[in-house]
């Protein structure tokens, strides 16, 4: 980093804008294969907690990369750089003082640890939606798995490129087996557990 670029400390910090809102902010980042729930969940749970005057953002991937990751594609270099700014955002939104919830296939382990690492410990909740693939390939709600299938679509996760399952999340959820309320339900009660709502 260039010598000249200094970080700027300010009166308000994240303590300051958290006591504010009333509650504390962390990420609950929903990792698993395409059509595993990851953005319906998401915007149950988020939509749960604005019922409850949580100050909450949903960054999904499709609509990220309309805008901050437009220039990306689906090599595995795009994935880790669309993931490490998606983290940069979502670590300026903790400090903020907002509970993010990001909806990202997110593909490596490596990526997600870095992720974790940019905010404070407890900060970071790894929700795998670890509905089986064929599961996933099933439902294709965009049809991209049919796509992929028939060479249209490379590096597309589960066919052609890899994903990593998380080695140690906090929550996992297996939609094929849960309504959508048992899963919203399994998470708040998860943010109750560690104080980060009340």
């Amino acid at each position: 980093m260039d010598e000249n670029i200094v970080w700027h400390n300010y009166a308000v910090d994240k303590t300051k804008r958290s006591e504010l809102k009333g509650h504390k902010p962390c990420v609950l980042w929903f990792t698993g294969f395409s059509g595993s729930g990851k953005s319906t969940v998401a915007n149950a749970l988020e939509h749960a907690l604005q019922a409850k005057g949580i100050h909450t953002y949903l960054l999904d991937g499709d609509n990220v990369r309309h805008g901050l990751c437009k220039d990306l594609g689906f090599s595995d270099e795009d994935r880790v750089e669309n993931i490490r700014r998606v983290g940069e955002l979502s670590k300026l939104m903790v400090d903020a003082g907002i509970m993010v919830l990001t909806a990202f296939i997110s593909p490596f382990q490596a990526e997600r640890d870095m992720v974790r690492n940019l905010v404070a410990s407890g900060e970071f909740i790894e929700v795998y939606l670890d509905t089986p693939l064929a599961v996933c390939e099933q439902r294709d709600p965009k049809g991209l798995y049919k796509k992929a299938r028939a060479g249209e679509i490379k590096h597309f996760t589960g066919i052609d490129s890899a994903y990593e399952p998380p080695i140690s999340p906090e929550i996992c959820l297996n939609t094929s087996e849960q309504s959508l309320e048992e899963s919203v339900q399994q998470l708040i009660h998860y943010l109750l557990s560690k104080n980060l709502i009340g």
